[in-house]
């Protein structure tokens, strides 16, 4: 069993039922368990269209046996399940999981990379990520998630909703 990072987003429709149903089919249907949960947070969309709404982020911090193929596989089939299409890059959608870090594994194959390759730029991923597990060494850029929030601006840090999910 290996711990992974996974990170759910969504920024259509009744966004939490979404992150909610994504996060149950997850443990539902595939030998996924889950140790942790970060808050929600809310932020602005990053890329895409100018007038996409924003979106509710969260991250799970979840124990498998599942190789990174297979975990990516079964969070695609979530994705789907809940109606994620993929029009345009970054265009709005109900649901996204981004499998964000798997042990310390690092994978660059096609369609597969690991640690995802943009983590570290993002607030919506890192702070929930920092709430859980400050300490994780990111295994490429050999620093830990507290170091990579603290060095974002503090403008684009979000602030946790209080919600139960």
């Amino acid at each position: 069993m290996l711990t992974a990072y996974l990170g759910l987003g969504s920024n259509l429709g009744d966004r939490l039922a979404f992150l909610r149903g994504g996060r149950d089919s997850l443990f539902n249907r595939f030998d996924i368990v889950l140790l942790r949960a970060s808050s929600v947070y809310e932020t602005a969309a990053v890329g895409g269209p100018a007038d996409s709404p924003p979106f509710l982020n969260a991250v799970l911090e979840v124990e498998t046996p599942l190789t990174p193929r297979e975990l990516l596989a079964a969070c695609l089939a979530v994705e789907d399940e809940f109606g994620r299409t993929r029009s345009t890059p970054w265009a709005p959608r109900t649901l996204d999981i981004d499998l964000l870090l798997y042990g310390g594994a690092v994978v660059n194959e096609a369609g597969l990379r690991i640690p995802h390759p943009r983590l570290h730029e993002r607030a919506f991923v890192l702070t929930p990520l920092n709430e859980l597990a400050p300490d994780l060494l990111h295994p490429l850029l050999l620093k830990n998630i507290r170091t990579l929030t603290d060095e974002l601006p503090l403008i684009v840090r979000p602030a946790p909703l209080r919600l139960s999910w």
